[in-house]
């Protein structure tokens, strides 16, 4: 499930920042073995970084106009999301893959890549035996590795569409941004015949607030104020970075 953890950065450096802060509720849960999901956005929740804006410099590092246009536009941010995908039209989508594998490789082993308090927490929830879910706008190709080191075993994602030859067309099923999140949530729940109001959720920003409110344990983590503001109001815990 997991891959060797390196001790000179990456993963064990934000573990060892944790030094033992894995949410004790958690810990202490009476949720039985099983019978709960912890759904955690990726960006800013679990990774200090914008993943696809990452990935970007390290697959077009020639081309960061292309990007910075787009970050900087007028676009909705599920818009931008669908922008993003069409930068990668024609793309086999196993070398997709290959990239974000190679690139994640990279990323994993710097000492700031993970938020220690958030992975502490996914730590806490393995140890009571709950399932983890990544759900991100990011795709597949980015989160495969992430998910396989952290452990868990579902990721809720955007999908890029694939034509007959297996290249991504430029288009995306369905960007996996605010409403779609929270839809993509009760999925998964009604399909392993849980309950919501058992399981958990961790976001970093306002846009997960529709997440957030599906479960019956919403974890805001950071401090973005519209998040924080409603964290405050419904009484949700808060986790630092």
């Amino acid at each position: 499930m997991l891959t060797e953890l390196r001790t000179d950065g990456g993963l064990a450096a934000a573990e060892h920042r944790a030094n033992g802060r894995c949410d004790r509720r958690v810990r202490g849960s009476r949720t039985t073995t099983g019978r709960a999901v912890a759904f955690f956005d990726v960006d800013e929740t679990l990774i200090a970084a914008k993943s696809m804006v990452a990935f970007w410099q390290h697959w077009a590092p020639d081309r960061p106009d292309e990007l910075r246009s787009l970050l900087t536009g007028p676009l909705p941010r599920a818009e931008r999301n669908r922008a993003y995908f069409r930068l990668f039209a024609g793309v086999p989508a196993d070398r997709l893959r290959a990239a974000g594998a190679e690139w994640y490789r990279g990323f994993r082993d710097r000492p700031d890549a993970f938020l220690p308090g958030s992975v502490a927490a996914l730590r806490g929830h393995l140890t009571a035996g709950h399932r983890i879910a990544l759900v991100s706008g990011s795709c597949r190709e980015l989160l495969e590795p992430l998910a396989e080191e952290l452990g868990a075993e579902l990721i809720l994602c955007t999908e890029p569409e694939l034509d007959d030859s297996g290249r991504l067309t430029g288009e995306v099923v369905e960007p996996m941004i605010g409403e779609a999140k929270a839809a993509a949530v009760r999925r998964t729940v009604a399909a392993l015949g849980l309950r919501t109001a058992d399981c958990y959720a961790y976001g970093d920003d306002a846009t997960d607030l529709p997440m957030l409110r599906t479960v019956g344990h919403p974890v805001a983590v950071g401090t973005d104020p519209g998040l924080a503001e409603q964290a405050a109001r419904a009484g949700w815990r808060v986790l630092g970075h």
